[in-house]
């Protein structure tokens, strides 16, 4: 289990220290559909393993989705998609709570207060709106822009103490702590919002092509042969991985050596991702061989691990309805945390409700 790479007090810890948990967690997954092995090892996979030492919340982003142009037909299925993902991987709906964004008001009325209380010049420096708009920045939602605050509202109505996060998202992180600390300087409520502090994983948390590995595994690739999606069966996850691009060379002796090869090195980490092994011990463990040999054992692990989830994620999608009720159940429990929450920050900014 991860430990947060911050150790600084954080008074909210010790309701949940009580009841033998280490803090509550809120962490969210855009509906986009496609969801592959990146998404799993890097998010889903350590929902179901967080869930043990953690209050979850786990959303499904969709106010984040529309900040760019989506197909509003195929929302609704996406949405279920990720949420069966969520459940497929094993993450137990009853205790925890599934849900989408778009269903708890306070997500976006909070992100209005956060609108006001972060700085343009915070916003000015996210590099995912950079990447995101691209040189037409001008033509870019206004939503986009913002979104970082929205992300913040995301995590502090709920008072979540820790975040899962990847490479991509410590800065949003940061910007969270920073609206959490301007917020309770600004209204001299010291504590009101905790400073969420992060988990990072370990091996793998950044998955990259499997034709390019100087590039992000991606539902937007054109070739579906970049990537091993949750819904592939055996037969296509075997022929991805033997036709992912490696190099003329035997396996790398070292993980100095695997890192100069970037193909090699990105299918090593894939290989102790799904082992829960460091890629110390996998490289050694194929040293020198041909990369033949490590595919067939990379092929019968990835099957192994993801065949089961892709058979529960494609029988949870035939039963939307079941899906539907956990996502309703989820939201409802999620409004109760948010609305005192939200009432109390209303109350604090100086909004009247006579």
């Amino acid at each position: 289990m991860p430990d947060s790479v911050t150790q600084a007090p954080n008074t909210h810890l010790a309701p949940y220290a009580a009841r033998g948990l280490k803090g509550r967690i809120l962490s969210g997954v855009q509906p986009t559909g496609n969801l592959h092995l990146g998404n799993y090892l890097g998010a889903i996979r350590n929902f179901a393993r967080l869930q043990h030492d953690y209050e979850c919340l786990y959303c499904v982003v969709d106010m984040h989705a529309i900040t760019q142009p989506q197909d509003p037909k195929l929302m609704a299925a996406q949405t279920r998609e990720i949420a069966s993902a969520f459940l497929a991987a094993g993450v137990d709906g009853s205790k925890q709570i599934i849900f989408n964004q778009s269903m708890v008001p306070a997500h976006a009325q909070l992100a209005w207060v956060f609108n006001c209380v972060a700085r343009v010049g915070w916003m000015n420096r996210m590099t995912q709106f950079k990447e995101k708009a691209g040189k037409d920045r001008e033509n870019a939602s206004l939503g986009l822009y913002a979104y970082p605050a929205l992300m913040a509202a995301d995590i502090l109505i709920y008072k979540a103490t820790h975040v899962p996060v990847g490479e991509d998202q410590k800065q949003h992180l940061e910007l969270t702590r920073d609206i959490a600390i301007k917020f309770n300087n600004d209204f001299n409520a010291p504590d009101f919002f905790p400073v969420t502090e992060p988990l990072i994983f370990g091996e793998a948390t950044r998955v990259m092509s499997l034709r390019d590995g100087t590039k992000k595994m991606s539902k937007s690739d054109p070739s579906d042969y970049s990537r091993i999606n949750l819904t592939d069966d055996a037969d296509a996850i075997a022929q991805k991985i033997r036709r992912a691009k490696t190099d003329p060379m035997p396996m790398p002796e070292t993980v100095g050596d695997a890192e100069k090869r970037p193909d090699a090195d990105n299918l090593l980490g894939i290989y102790a991702a799904l082992a829960d092994r460091n890629k110390e011990s996998i490289v050694a463990e194929f040293a020198g061989k041909q990369f033949s040999e490590f595919k067939g054992a990379l092929t019968e692990l990835a099957v192994e691990k993801l065949g089961p989830v892709g058979a529960e994620m494609q029988r949870l999608m035939k039963d939307p309805g079941h899906v539907d009720a956990v996502i309703r159940d989820g939201a409802a429990r999620a409004a109760a945390l948010a609305e005192p929450i939200l009432a109390e920050v209303y109350r604090t900014v100086g909004f009247l409700k006579p």
